[in-house]
């Protein structure tokens, strides 16, 4: 089994191409919010086809142990076995590189795959290599991305882009044009853009009350947008954030948050009102972001998330599945995010604190909300 050679460099040094989450943007942003990181550059001595890699570190506890984690990386296409050595290989070789109380390395490698069914067999042959070959990489059931979404092509024309759609995905947007929706745009250099954040979390704590999630804080939304367009203004390479709200008669009653990319461009976040939702300003607001997107220079539009499946009504989650699918994009499913643990007793530890945060958040609290 051949070594990695490691070299640490840069962190401003823009990699080559990739993940949003592996620009020197999003993980000098997550520095701004508990969050180290370093970049290295990782070769295997046998080819010399180096790969550069951001690795993310935060404490835990009070500092008592720390956890590392590698954002959609690596890019892998071989078979399973070769991405288990090489998944323990790069954790090897970055060991050295990470504090001492790091329990484990996490990786959301970039592996892409047409069907859950190819995904969960890809993980179920990884699982086994791992325990033939005593390589201790575990599949984490907790994934920190969401391994599934779908990407609406950008490369193609305006009219092709809405063909590929349902045709009632197209009903519902000229629906809520003509009702008078209207969609106002704000970034980080926005005048009133504190007053339009606080709007944004108002329309999220509806949305996580009606739907059982959580969200980060406001000033994390807030510090993204003015971060984003700081960066701009200094003249640096690192995507746009845009904050979208979706108004009728003066009222505001829906809301995304987009990162558009050279490569991509990614829905990240979202919010709406429990009243008039009839308007479909959802549909309309997604619609005014592709748009923008492509004419920003996007390849594709991300919506970063939704059910493996859920074409069935009585899924639990159709109407998400169904929402975003119909947008006419190409489903991906990627691996899910995989563990190494580096200090086994501390690491089971943590293992079952987050399979209880887990449970907590996606069984308890639903069923206290009535969900």
């Amino acid at each position: 089994m051949s070594e990695f050679n490691v070299k640490e460099i840069d962190k401003s040094e823009k990699p080559n191409g990739g993940s949003f989450l592996q620009t020197p943007f999003w993980c000098s942003f997550k520095a701004r919010h508990g969050w180290t990181y370093r970049r290295f550059f990782i070769e295997e001595n046998e080819n010399k086809d180096g790969k550069e890699c951001a690795v993310l570190n935060r404490n835990f506890c009070k500092g008592f142990f720390s956890i590392a984690y590698i954002p959609l990386f690596p890019k892998f296409k071989n078979p399973t076995e070769d991405f288990v050595i090489q998944l323990y290989k790069t954790a090897e070789a970055l060991k050295p590189y990470l504090p001492k109380n790091t329990v484990a390395l996490k990786f959301d490698p970039d592996i892409i795959f047409d069907t859950p069914e190819l995904r969960d067999e890809f993980n179920k042959n990884a699982a086994v290599v791992s325990e033939k070959k005593h390589l201790n990489i575990k599949k984490n059931r907790v994934d920190i991305q969401p391994p599934d979404s779908t990407q609406v092509d950008l490369t193609c024309s305006v009219d092709e882009i809405l063909e590929k759609m349902h045709s009632k995905w197209r009903y519902n947007i000229r629906l809520s044009q003509r009702k008078g929706v209207t969609v106002k745009k704000y970034t980080g250099s926005s005048v009133n853009l504190s007053e339009k954040v606080d709007k944004f979390y108002e329309l999220t704590k509806e949305t996580n009350a009606r739907d059982g999630n959580s969200s980060h804080a406001k000033s994390y939304y807030l510090d993204l947008l003015k971060y984003s367009s700081e960066q701009i203004s200094a003249g640096n390479d690192c995507p746009l954030v845009t904050l979208y709200i979706a108004e009728h008669e003066g009222e505001e009653i829906a809301s995304i948050m987009t990162l558009f990319s050279h490569d991509e461009a990614i829905y990240l976040y979202g919010a709406s009102s429990n009243k008039k939702r009839n308007l479909m300003p959802n549909h309309l607001l997604q619609w005014t972001a592709m748009q923008d997107a492509k004419e920003y220079g996007s390849k594709y539009y991300d919506m970063y998330g939704m059910p493996p499946e859920g074409k069935n009504e009585n899924h639990p989650m159709h109407g998400l599945y169904m929402f975003k699918a119909n947008f006419g994009g190409k489903n991906i499913h990627r691996a899910g995010t995989y563990d190494v643990p580096l200090k086994k007793s501390v690491y089971a530890l943590f293992i079952l604190a987050e399979k209880m945060r887990a449970f907590w958040h996606k069984v308890i609290l639903k069923k206290i909300r009535g969900r």
